[in-house]
């Protein structure tokens, strides 16, 4: 068994603890917290091990029982995942140097943190045995996870994409915007092309962001120029048999990001995380090499499959890209309780954890 190790409780880290456990071949060796606040409270409840990131008093003083620092956790851990907030990761990287402890960072790092930016159906074989890894942010996730079979299947040449970005995750109560649209960046490119080069290094693409006020799901207009001209049954095809691709049947009338977290929800999905890049069937269109298509990206969740074969790829115990996925995918439930590709509804499957 991995003894996997998570620095950092929040909104990735409780969702990457949740997702290693259920794995059959890893365990959570504990999870580091700074604060005793709700979510390490939940960590206690759920039986994770807690270690203190910033000294334990505060943990005795809330009667927060702790299994010792984040410097023991680390010593423990076979691979660390750290989920702490962007430019943490950086403070912390030294302490895995120290200890010798391969680490895997988040998309708010920056690049050259890391070994490798990781994207399990991209560049896999990449993160084989590194000493670090960065999973990338949840809106390159989905790109990537969309880009690699269009790539390999037809060729790109040219991806234009505008991302309309949520303005803060559910619990972000100080962030925004409350009543406006904004351009975020005004520059173009946005940061997401520029990071999903990082994938894909001589890919042609060029993205731009925007900000509305909304905890619900990002949502991505593409536009991609393909090398040659399949049809749009021909691409529908292609990527509903991609595992972390869900295609919403028209006959489900889901029209936004709303209805399809309540889906989810309704469907047994732990917290109603949403694992797939979430992409409407009836908005895929082919007109020459030109492809259309809306997407929906849950930015709580769907780095999180991602992390888990981050894993294995740096403990370099799985032999493929292949193999991973499959096991993360049939452990966690990716594409459990909701539908089939030919639309019609699977059978909703509890969940171990939740």
């Amino acid at each position: 068994m991995l003894h996997v190790g998570i620095n950092g409780f929040g909104t990735i880290g409780k969702r990457v603890a949740d997702a290693v456990r259920v794995q059959p071949d890893m365990t959570v060796a504990g999870v580091a917290k700074r604060s005793p606040n709700f979510e390490a409270t939940i960590a206690d409840d759920r039986g994770y091990d807690l270690y203190a990131a910033d000294g334990r008093e505060p943990f005795d003083e809330a009667e927060l029982a702790t299994a010792g620092t984040v410097h023991d956790l680390i010593e423990t851990s076979d691979v660390v995942v750290d989920t702490t907030p962007g430019g943490v990761g950086e403070a912390n990287a030294p302490l895995y140097a120290e200890h010798d402890t391969p680490a895997i960072f988040q998309g708010g790092e920056d690049a050259d943190l890391a070994d490798v930016s990781f994207n399990a159906r991209a560049n896999y074989e990449k993160a084989v045995g590194a000493d670090t890894a960065r999973v990338v942010s949840c809106n390159t996730t989905g790109l990537s996870r969309l880009l690699a079979p269009l790539k390999e299947s037809y060729g790109v040449e040219k991806s234009r994409v505008t991302l309309v970005r949520r303005g803060a995750d559910p619990g972000q109560t100080g962030r925004g915007p409350i009543n406006d649209t904004l351009p975020d960046p005004v520059e173009i490119p946005s940061h997401h092309g520029p990071d999903v080069q990082t994938i894909f290094p001589d890919l042609d693409i060029d993205t731009m962001g925007m900000k509305v006020p909304t905890t619900q799901m990002h949502t991505h207009s593409v536009n991609v120029t393909l090398e040659s001209e399949p049809t749009t049954e021909e691409v529908t095809s292609l990527l509903a048999d991609e595992s972390r691709l869900f295609l919403i049947p028209e006959t489900l009338g889901i029209d936004g990001a709303g209805k399809l977290k309540e889906y989810t929800r309704d469907a047994g999905r732990p917290r109603g995380d949403v694992w797939e890049n979430c992409i409407w069937a009836e908005s895929i269109t082919v007109e020459g090499r030109d492809l259309y298509l809306f997407q929906a990206i849950h930015q709580e969740a769907d780095v999180v499959p991602e992390n888990i074969d981050a894993v294995r790829a740096l403990s370099g115990r799985t032999a493929s890209a292949e193999k991973s996925i499959r096991r993360t995918d049939e452990a966690l439930g990716v594409g459990r309780g909701l539908v089939e590709h030919d639309g019609s509804p699977q059978r909703v499957d509890g969940h171990a954890d939740d």
